[in-house]
């Protein structure tokens, strides 16, 4: 059993590395034995089509993309619509309203100018009425004091016929009146 021990160490120095060898199957090292898998491998991944499946997959993919992107265009360009659209709809009604505001301003100015001009009128016909009912009342006051100044000439005159007229002077006027009745 010491002989194959010899074997190795025949040619090596004592203290000097033994020099490195490799394993190999059949002459086959390691690096080899990688490069021939690789190559099995891309050999049926070739002779099972993976490229193709993994181009179509691609091409699939990149199709859905594509129609995401045209949706998104798509979307981009309704949005965009959508935006003028209300754009113009809220000139339109900024317009409508100043147009409204306007208009109001106006209407409220006539409201006011009329207000001013019936109240104006109103003044006018009630200080017609005080006037008429201020002259109605002065015409009955005259009236009154006429009536009054009438009584109390009446009084005065009868006081002044009883003062200066007897019975005897009226019986005088009584028997002309009716002396000139019965010549008629």
């Amino acid at each position: 059993m010491a002989e194959p021990h010899a074997e190795t160490t025949a040619g090596v120095e004592h203290g000097a590395a033994a020099p490195h060898v490799e394993p190999n199957f059949y002459g086959l090292t390691a690096p080899m034995f990688i490069g021939l898998a690789m190559l099995v491998v891309i050999a049926v991944m070739i002779w099972q089509k993976v490229p193709g499946a993994i181009g179509k997959a691609l091409d699939k993919k990149i199709a859905a993309i594509r129609d995401q992107l045209a949706e998104a265009e798509a979307l981009r360009k309704e949005a965009e619509a959508l935006k003028a659209e209300y754009e113009a709809k809220s000139a339109a009604a900024d317009g409508e309203a100043a147009a409204l505001l306007d208009r109001a301003r106006h209407e409220a100015d006539a409201l006011l100018t009329k207000a001013k001009d019936d109240a104006e009128a109103l003044v006018a016909r009630r200080s017609r009425m005080a006037e008429d009912k201020i002259a109605a009342e002065e015409r009955a006051a005259v009236e009154q004091l006429r009536a009054t100044a009438a009584d109390a000439a009446r009084r005065a005159a009868a006081q002044l016929i009883a003062e200066r007229n007897d019975a005897a002077a009226d019986a005088k006027l009584v028997d002309a009146a009716i002396g000139e009745l019965g010549r008629r």
